[in-house]
């Protein structure tokens, strides 16, 4: 007799008909495992500094803190470039923002945006049926055609630009910038008029992103969340005023240590903690010339609006329970444009269509140490500058003017300090294994290394251009235009 059921059970098992095989014996057929839920948050003008994980003084972010300690921190991690609209674009994207014909930082009523015939990480996801949302800052187009819901957000609540960019900027006189909105979807719904509206933007996108999870709990998201803040104008709420021995700066960041907090514990609270990939990170270094209403590039070279590592390395803190290694801290190469050619593979979603600048890391961040994804890195800036390249810890700047904040006072109360915008920097080769403030040109010492690089930047040249040569690339494609005739 069991000679007789073994028979029918291979026969079973050979014909494929494993449904019949759990009928027969009473075992339960293996459940099919959900895909991850990402939660990305974006912090906006946080330096390499400004977490006490990283060093930060008078103030505390103990949730990021935790998720450092709960997941894998990246020391060697890159912005694509130091500023609002090319970050971002290149986070979405996966590209260089000079690939997409997109560059600094968009104004109001720009004719140009993230162009909607490329694809986002929203894109892609929502392929593969998940919801997907932003709340916070957009800044790649305020026009309807260049805001989330043409990106691949069904949701979208924030500000569609930077929150300086409104009637009380410094510099009003000149930049003649309209009222700030809060959109939803494509239309406004207040207006952020006083700092005392802009102190209620860190718990209104808290609100939503947690209002998210409990909605979408039971089928996978991405939840992109990228924080106006520390971005000057500084603002908090009554909560968190003046809870810092920072000053505002230290409430900021400690309320939106708090954001972070709410959003990892409504994970927990849904039972979603586990299967939920968390990215934490922030879109340049910061503004030094604010002084007390900047942060700190953590002893890195310059800051924001630069080429140099104070401008573009900033924390990456990763959590993933029982996925992603608690407690780890990794110092490999990595930059913005390598998240979406990762979270698509995580995720089970394709790869865009048209050629990314990103690189596929999962092995890594699943803690294979011995992978070396990354080991080349473009600096551009400005409109379409090559500045650097980069080969492991090697570094080679090309001559060109610049942003420094080295020698001026920077300002007090929320008033910038001067900067000189057009310094010459000239050429020089770093080892930032040796020099990571960049302070030691070596270029005499390693002509090797320079003919190598050189290589590299040529390469860069052909394919995306380069304004400093007087260089047009043969693989950059259009930012999207609206037509004003």
């Amino acid at each position: 007799m069991n000679l007789f059921n073994n028979k029918i059970l291979r026969f079973l098992l050979g014909t494929g008909a494993i449904f019949f095989v759990f009928l027969f014996t009473g075992a339960n057929p293996p459940e099919k495992s959900a895909p991850p839920n990402v939660v990305l948050i974006f912090l906006d003008d946080m330096g390499y500094g400004d977490l006490t994980v990283t060093g930060a003084l008078n103030y505390q972010t103990p949730n990021i803190d935790r998720m450092a300690a709960e997941g894998t921190r990246f020391t060697n991690f890159l912005s694509a470039q130091a500023v609002c609209t090319a970050s971002r674009a290149a986070l979405l994207t996966g590209c260089y923002p000079n690939r997409l014909g997109l560059s600094g930082a968009l104004g109001p009523g720009s004719p140009i945006g993230l162009n909607p015939d490329e694809e986002t990480i929203a894109d892609l996801l929502k392929e593969k049926g998940y919801a997907t949302a932003i709340f916070g800052k957009w800044h790649l187009g305020d026009h309807p055609a260049f805001l989330p819901l043409s990106q691949g957000f069904d949701e979208y609540f924030g500000v569609p630009y930077s929150h300086d960019m409104w009637p009380l900027h410094p510099n009003q006189a000149k930049a003649k910038y309209p009222p700030l909105s809060l959109l939803e979807g494509n239309m406004a719904v207040k207006s952020v008029n006083d700092l005392n509206d802009a102190a209620g933007l860190t718990s209104a996108i808290t609100d939503r992103a947690t209002n998210f999870i409990r909605k979408n709990k039971n089928k996978p998201f991405f939840l992109y969340v990228p924080h106006p803040l520390p971005h000057v104008p500084l603002a908090a709420s009554a909560r968190f005023k003046g809870k810092s021995s920072r000053g505002i700066f230290g409430d900021v960041m400690m309320e939106i240590d708090w954001s972070v907090g709410e959003i990892l514990g409504e994970l927990k609270r849904q039972g979603l903690d586990k299967n939920t990939l968390v990215i934490f990170t922030s879109d340049n270094g910061p503004w030094l010339n604010y002084g007390d209403h900047a942060g700190s590039s953590g002893g890195f070279r310059e800051g924001k609006g630069n080429s140099f590592e104070g401008g573009q390395r900033v924390p990456c803190i990763v959590r993933w329970p029982e996925v992603v290694p608690a407690g780890r801290v990794s110092n490999k190469l990595l930059s913005t444009i390598d998240i979406l050619p990762t979270v698509a593979s995580i995720c089970g979603a394709r790869q865009p269509a048209k050629k990314i600048d990103g690189i596929e890391w999962t092995a890594l961040l699943k803690g294979d140490d011995s992978q070396t994804p990354r080991n080349q890195f473009l600096y551009y800036y400005r409109r379409n500058n090559l500045e650097a390249v980069r080969e492991g810890n090697w570094k080679l700047v090309f001559a060109h003017p610049g942003r420094t904040y080295e020698g001026f006072l920077p300002g007090t109360n929320g008033q910038p300090g001067e900067v000189n915008e057009n310094k010459d920097f000239p050429d020089a080769l770093y080892n930032l294994e040796r020099d990571p403030g960049e302070r030691y040109d070596v270029r005499k010492q390693f002509p090797e290394i320079v003919a190598s690089l050189e290589k590299i930047a040529e390469a860069a040249r052909t394919d995306l251009g380069d304004d400093l040569q007087k260089r047009t690339g043969a693989n950059v494609r259009p930012a999207g235009r609206i037509d004003q005739r």
